[in-house]
């Protein structure tokens, strides 16, 4: 992959304060763009491979990216949040898991990376989160970030795909700036100039910009619900398209030809309508119930019951894999040796979490993971 900015815009000085799949991934490639990049993540081990210009997980182009930037002096990784002091953006990109009792998301190593980071902002600094999380986030931040009322506060949801992370970071389909008042609140009414936050995130993103790439702005609440809302649509294609198959099997219909002819029609499109184990990994489960919990709490039963629906649909579609094997087996898989070819959850990528290949059941449901 050679996707290089030869007239990049002026450099910004940038933390990523957690350097997972995201902020590894945001870290090299805005570093690519010409900007100063200090990635900062709790992990020794972590910061030290990183430092070496290796990921500590498989993902396309982005070994050579971290290479790169760690040649020309624009990244670098380290476990201490002072050494993101004198960053005039910083971007919060750590993990927000699916909590351990409920279906909603946790947000502790959120909070913790911003109480760490308070201490080290400088006046008129940029904090901007990037991880996906519910709505009404950026509210709670507001209040670790209280007594600090000089800097700013901003969300820019992540569109990542693993496996394509790298493109998908340099070649975006969108950006989306939430802050505070809407696009009302981010343009100056008279000259139409960009105020604060969009400001910074335009010097940010200046090359992308100037490459043609769209920008939204909107307030708090849409951008926190935006990547939610996008992977919930994903998330119900594929888990259409699946019940359809089990349809197509009753009645003899072909679904991969169905599929074919649907895709062609421009409304629907092809991607995510494949037949097949369904969906896994770190993202889409955990933000499907995320969605699903958010819209319990504001009483939308609409959106609540139809991703129940979804997920059920897609955790089922594993079991019905196993007994169209018990089928082509003579009705039974016992004693026979059985290959899964590949134990991630998707091509070009080392993640297991939930991983549709690793599920064992009792009985008829999936009960946990191998």
């Amino acid at each position: 992959m050679d996707i290089r900015f030869k007239d990049r815009g002026s450099s910004v000085k940038i933390s990523v304060i957690g350097c997972g799949y995201l902020g590894a991934v945001h870290a090299a490639t805005l570093a690519s763009m010409g900007h100063t990049v200090v990635g900062i993540d709790v992990d020794p081990a972590k910061v030290e491979q990183l430092g070496r210009g290796a990921a500590p997980f498989h993902e396309p182009g982005l070994d050579e990216l971290l290479r790169d930037g760690r040649s020309n002096g624009r990244l670098r990784f380290s476990s201490d949040a002072a050494d993101a002091k004198d960053a005039q953006v910083h971007f919060l990109c750590v993990g927000t898991p699916q909590d351990k009792t409920s279906d909603a998301a946790d947000l502790t190593f959120l909070v913790s990376a911003a109480r760490t980071l308070l201490p080290h902002l400088a006046a008129g600094a940029v904090v901007v989160g990037k991880s996906t999380v519910p709505v009404g986030t950026v509210e709670m931040l507001r209040g670790v970030l209280a007594r600090r009322p000089d800097v700013l506060l901003g969300w820019n949801p992540e569109f990542l795909r693993q496996g394509t992370a790298v493109k998908d970071s340099l070649v975006p389909d969108r950006l989306v700036y939430g802050v505070d008042g809407g696009r009302g609140a981010a343009f100056n009414p008279s000259t139409g100039a960009p105020l604060g936050v969009t400001a910074a995130l335009d010097a940010v993103y200046e090359p992308l910009l100037r490459a043609g790439i769209p920008r939204l702005v909107c307030n708090f609440a849409t951008a926190e619900l935006i990547k939610s809302a996008a992977n919930a649509y994903l998330a119900t294609k594929v888990s259409f398209i699946n019940a359809v198959a089990e349809l197509c099997d009753a009645s003899g219909a072909d679904v991969g030809e169905l599929s074919e002819a649907m895709g062609l029609d421009p409304r629907i499109g092809n991607r995510y309508l494949h037949a097949g184990l369904g969906f896994g990994g770190g993202c889409l489960p955990k933000d499907i119930r995320s969605f699903r919990s958010q819209a319990a709490g504001h009483g939308v039963a609409a959106v609540e019951d139809w991703m129940r629906l979804v997920d059920a649909v897609n955790l089922g579609q594993r079991s019905r894999t196993v007994d169209l094997a018990a089928e082509l087996c003579g009705g039974t898989l016992a004693g026979r040796s059985v290959t899964v070819l590949g134990a991630s959850f998707k091509p070009d990528t080392d993640d297991i979490r939930d991983s549709p290949a690793l599920t064992w059941r009792t009985g008829s449901r999936p009960q946990g993971h191998t």
